[in-house]
């Protein structure tokens, strides 16, 4: 009689891998639990392709697409490496949507946050984290505006043109949207500046 074959019992290292979720992102303490030895886990499914490490202590589980591996979203990433979900996602390059003559792009994310400050690299992207007090949950163009006139002198633009071409395209926003924005997110010169420009 043929005897029966016999199931591989999985590794420990298979065992933690069965936990994770392809384009997840893991910092080390939240796999430790489920782990023994995790180190030389989390080692074993890097050497096997199965976790890529973004930065020390935070890991990512690839997904393939048809054009080979697809990086982490930085919603994904950022929320892991904060431990948190109340944050807002900016590129400077997003002024550019306002129309006011801007075209660079920026090789950066901002991350408002209340939780981290400054600049930190994962993998090969480049994550700005400013903590700031107050920022809205998603973005519009009224706080771009306020945002674009707070950091007026970090971008590379002409600033006398984009200002210009700012108070020129003013009056074509919701007044009170503008108002509120300059309020609760601006800095005391942008408030003024909006107000000037609204009232003119």
């Amino acid at each position: 009689m043929k005897a029966l074959a016999t199931k591989a019992k999985p590794t420990a290292a298979g065992l933690l891998s069965r936990r994770l979720r392809a384009g997840g992102v893991y910092r080390r303490e939240d796999l430790a639990p489920a782990s023994n030895a995790v180190d030389r886990h989390l080692k074993q499914l890097q050497d096997s392709g199965r976790l890529t490490k973004l930065a020390q202590g935070l890991y990512y589980v690839p997904r393939q697409s048809a054009f080979g591996p697809v990086p982490p979203a930085d919603s994904e990433l950022v929320a892991a490496f904060l431990r948190d979900d109340n944050f807002l996602l900016l590129s400077p390059a997003s002024y550019n949507t306002l129309g006011l003559g801007g075209t660079q792009l920026y090789n950066r994310t901002v991350v408002y946050n209340h939780k981290r400050h400054g600049r930190f690299t994962f993998g090969n992207r480049t994550f700005d984290f400013r903590m700031k007090p107050r920022f809205p949950n998603k973005l519009s163009s009224e706080f771009l505006l306020v945002d674009l006139l707070n950091n007026l002198n970090e971008l590379a633009e002409e600033r006398d043109d984009l200002m210009r071409n700012a108070q020129a395209k003013s009056h074509q926003f919701d007044r009170q949207k503008l108002l509120q924005a300059a309020s609760k997110f601006g800095t005391v010169a942008t408030k003024k500046l909006i107000k000037e420009w609204l009232d003119a």
